[in-house]
């Protein structure tokens, strides 16, 4: 499972040029899902998430989390971060999980996140999306968990 972490000053998702949902001060997340991904990786990744230290506090160091700064989280799918480059020119996408799997899995992180009681808006799973954001920094983080 791997994660895009970037802190937005805000973010929105738009499809079919309609405003789908959007964040303040937070987090935008990707998720690609891969096959042999589990519950497991997702109890660790809501927990990295949850207790990331990447907002600054009062004397501008990353120290706080996005609930010491009461963050919101825009969460979207992207399979893209499941592909493989290092041969030829045209990624291969061998390693995703299929649709119907990622989305309950995709699901899954979703209730997780909302029951460490975070502020969670999404994406539409398997939707064409158009991303909006103002990345804070530029701070931008990937974050990969396998369970062994």
């Amino acid at each position: 499972m791997k994660t895009l972490i970037q802190r937005v000053k805000r973010a929105s998702v738009s499809i079919d040029n309609s405003l789908y949902s959007q964040i303040s001060k937070g987090m935008l997340i990707f998720l690609g899902i891969e096959k042999d991904d589990t519950e497991s990786d997702i109890d660790w990744l809501c927990n990295k998430i949850k207790n990331l230290r990447i907002f600054a506090d009062e004397n501008d160091k990353m120290n706080c989390s996005i609930t010491d700064i009461d963050g919101e989280i825009l969460f979207v799918s992207q399979f893209t971060l499941a592909s493989d480059c290092k041969k030829g020119n045209r990624p291969s996408f061998d390693n995703a999980m299929k649709p119907a799997e990622a989305e309950i899995m995709y699901e899954k992180f979703i209730e997780k996140l909302r029951k460490e009681n975070l502020k969670v808006k999404t994406g539409q799973f398997g939707a064409m999306m158009d991303i909006e954001l103002i990345n804070d920094g530029p701070v931008t983080f990937m974050i990969e968990h396998k369970t062994t």
